[in-house]
């Protein structure tokens, strides 16, 4: 009994050391049990370097390590790597409708029609297959966030900037917006991979209404305009697509410059819709609160307005000091004014972070470059979209589409005719643009179509610009040689686009008196539109048989004109704008609420109508369709029901077609003003002759619900019409009521 007392007393040390070391042992692996727990198996300095990690993780454990230096250093466009700790490059670039970098010429790239081409097709597939491969090309040079879609509704022609915007509609731009995000940045598990970049919702808002039409003015309008016109794009954008980024309007709304403006962008964006990305200033936007709108006293003042508002980025195209607001002389002053600014500062920071993890930066960071290689895929693409975005507006005794065999020779008259002069190229591609790998002008299409079968007769005529008529001669002489005369008129980036407003819609120079020479001389005249923003082309829609829309319609323009005008496409756009008769009609929306003249009790002097000269939403066909049977699966629906509007549409033509089914909405009776018909549903399909298909739209809370007196989204009960048709003219709807109970 005494030897195992003894034994026990001489183990019992030994067992509190063997529990000492254990527990020493177990303390020392706490540390690398908590980094293997929290994502992390190295110093957890190393946290936001680890793939696994949570991204809201990497971007604390980052932030913690960096200098306020280098914190401000993030909060420029192409801020440069941070060597110390790794952070790489987010190289921005432009991609309306093709690749752009602003310092790197890049050499390559695919360019698409112009987005109010784009617009024009009306297809959402498309647009969405165009800004994934544009992504795709992004990716092969290094860049991976582009300043684009334009999500802005066209309410002024004059504006030079209509062109780079979808359309007058707030419903179509929404689509077209949202379709355009997903394809860029992916949708899912493929959002931001190493095929999709990130995008840029602009501009936010109301930007495309400022005054006298001119590019930057101050917005004055209703906050009802506001919420039911200029708002729902960017609210799709935000809550349908995610996108990732915002950029805040030139311009002073209502008083309150965008870029200082915490209503609407904190208030609105982040707090009521959710928005989750960063906002980047437009270029020297956040200098202009003090340099423009003097709203501060300086730099540093308006340094502290953007960030209090939450503009986390400040774009200076070049880092021309003088304009820059976000860097260490101008932010250290606004510290010392105020030293909310730190926290300011660490916000905007995390949430540029935030965007280069999601977009694999730290894990696949390539160096710029400047040649794209695009699969031949994107090249067919442009030239499907190019052709889906020509519209036929006009073709009196079907002139269109030519026969090859009744044609022994054509003219080709116009300034935008041909590409003679390689450097003025990228002019017939509009605003945003590099000068393409590829471009076939009408000239070049026609010719390549035609070979020797048919004589190509060509003369510029005039220029886009100036009063010469010495190219006059020649064209007349070649038309007189000519069995048919196509001319090519329009505009270039010479006359509209960024800074290129207007204060008159006619055709600039010449162009319309030589249009009104070669139709002196008895021949088929066919009018092609090449131009960035409708005009006012009265003269040639009453004296010109045939016209076609083709806006800036990309590096395949020609091949796609050419094939449309011989009927080896048949042309299904239709117009995302309206074109005015002239100046006094502006605003021409097809968005008109009740007044004097449509109620019959108003004259309008001076004109014969106030309707415009092509309406929202027309385009013709080389085929015709029938809509029949229109109705409803239920007629009558509690508020917060839904039901289904079905029409049948025929091909009654000789050829198959495309057309673009349109669904409008009346509210009959509100509790605040209405229009007269708004857009709220449209598809595209395809007929065979004599071929009939049934087109269905849901029609629920999205399509009825109005803005209260409160700007509450409600649907109101009472009666709606519901109208489908070919365009936004009444003679091309087809309309049915339908009862809304409480």
């Amino acid at each position: 009994m005494k030897k195992e007392m003894n034994k026990s007393r001489l183990e019992e040390p030994i067992l509190q050391l063997n529990k000492i070391v254990l527990l020493l042992f177990i303390t020392s692996l706490l540390p690398i049990l908590v980094m293997v727990l929290s994502g992390c198996g190295e110093d957890d300095n190393r946290l936001y370097t680890n793939p696994e990690a949570p991204v809201e993780k990497r971007v604390e454990n980052l932030l913690s390590q960096m200098t306020l230096e280098e914190k401000i250093a993030q909060m420029t466009q192409d801020a440069p790597t941070n060597d110390r700790l790794g952070i790489p490059l987010m190289k921005v670039g432009e991609c309306l409708h093709g690749l752009k970098s602003y310092d790197l010429k890049i050499e390559g790239a695919t360019w698409f029609p112009q987005a109010i081409g784009l617009g024009s097709t009306w297809n959402l597939e498309l647009i969405g297959q165009i800004a994934a491969s544009m992504a795709i090309e992004a990716r092969q040079v290094g860049i991976t966030h582009c300043y684009s879609p334009v999500l802005d509704v066209v309410r002024d022609p004059r504006y030079g900037r209509v062109e780079e915007c979808y359309g007058e509609d707030p419903f179509l731009v929404g689509r077209m917006g949202v379709a355009f995000i997903q394809g860029l940045q992916g949708m899912g598990e493929e959002r931001f991979n190493e095929n999709h970049i990130l995008a840029t919702g602009k501009h936010y808002a109301a930007y495309s209404e400022p005054q006298q039409g001119l590019n930057g003015a101050y917005i004055d309008i209703s906050k009802r305009t506001l919420y039911e016109i200029f708002l729902p794009p960017f609210e799709k954008a935000v809550k349908e697509a995610r996108v990732g980024c915002i950029m805040p309007s030139h311009s002073d709304l209502n008083g309150t410059p965008c870029h200082m403006n915490e209503w609407l962008l904190v208030d609105l964006l982040r707090n009521k819709w959710g928005f989750d990305g960063y906002i980047e200033s437009d270029n020297n936007d956040i200098y202009r609160l003090h340099g423009m709108h003097r709203v501060a006293e300086s730099k540093e003042d308006a340094a502290i307005l953007a960030l209090r508002a939450g503009v986390d980025m400040d774009l200076v195209l070049g880092h021309i000091p003088e304009f820059m607001s976000y860097i260490p002389e101008v932010l250290d002053k606004a510290i010392n004014k105020d030293p909310a600014v730190v926290k300011y500062i660490d916000t905007s920071v995390k949430r540029i972070l935030k965007a280069k993890f999601e977009l694999g930066l730290f894990e696949s960071y390539m160096e710029p470059t400047t040649t794209v290689n695009p699969p031949k895929e994107h090249q067919e693409l442009s030239l499907r979209a190019a052709r889906e975005s020509i519209i036929l507006l006009k073709n009196d005794k079907n002139l269109l589409p030519l026969n090859e065999n009744h044609i022994r020779s054509i003219a080709v008259v116009g300034p935008n005719a041909h590409d003679d002069v390689p450097e003025e190229r990228v002019q017939l591609l509009g605003g945003y643009s590099e000068d393409p790998p590829v471009f076939i002008s009408l000239y070049s299409g026609l010719k390549n179509k035609l070979g020797d079968h048919i004589r190509i007769n060509y003369a510029e005529g005039c220029k886009i610009l100036g009063n010469s008529k010495q190219g006059f001669g020649k064209a007349l002489e070649v038309a007189r040689e000519s069995n048919i005369i196509v001319m090519a008129l329009g505009g270039s980036t010479l006359t509209c686009g960024e800074g290129r407003d207007r204060d008159e819609l006619v055709l600039t120079g010449m162009q319309e008196e030589l249009l009104r020479e070669m139709s002196t001389l008895g021949k088929p005249v066919i009018l092609v539109m090449i131009n960035g923003r409708p005009l006012c082309i009265n003269w040639a829609a009453e004296n010109v048989p045939a016209i076609l829309e083709a806006w800036y319609p990309g590096m395949y323009g020609g091949e796609a004109i050419a094939d449309i005008l011989f009927g080896d496409y048949n042309p299904g756009g239709k117009l995302p704008v309206s074109f005015p008769r002239s100046i006094g009609q502006l605003p021409v929306s097809y968005l008109q609420k009740p007044d004097f003249i449509g109620s019959g009790k108003g004259e309008y002097i001076g004109k014969p109508d106030k309707t415009p000269l092509f309406h929202f939403g027309f385009g013709l066909s080389y085929t015709t369709f029938t809509y029949d049977s229109i109705s409803l699966d239920r007629e009558s629906i509690p508020a917060s029901g839904a039901t289904t509007a079905s029409i049948v549409i025929t091909n009654t033509g000789a050829r198959p077609g495309d057309e673009i089914v349109q669904l409008y909405i009346r509210d009959n009776y509100a509790s605040v003003g209405r229009y007269n018909k708004m857009l709220k549903g449209f598809k595209k399909i395809s007929l065979k002759p004599g071929e009939s298909k049934t087109v269905k739209f849901d029609i629920g809370f999205e399509q009825l619900h109005l803005f209260d007196r409160e700007f509450n989204k409600v649907v109101e009960p009472g009666e709606f019409t519901i109208l489908i048709g070919s365009s936004s003219r009444d003679q091309d709807l087809k309309g049915i009521q339908l009862m809304v109970t409480n």
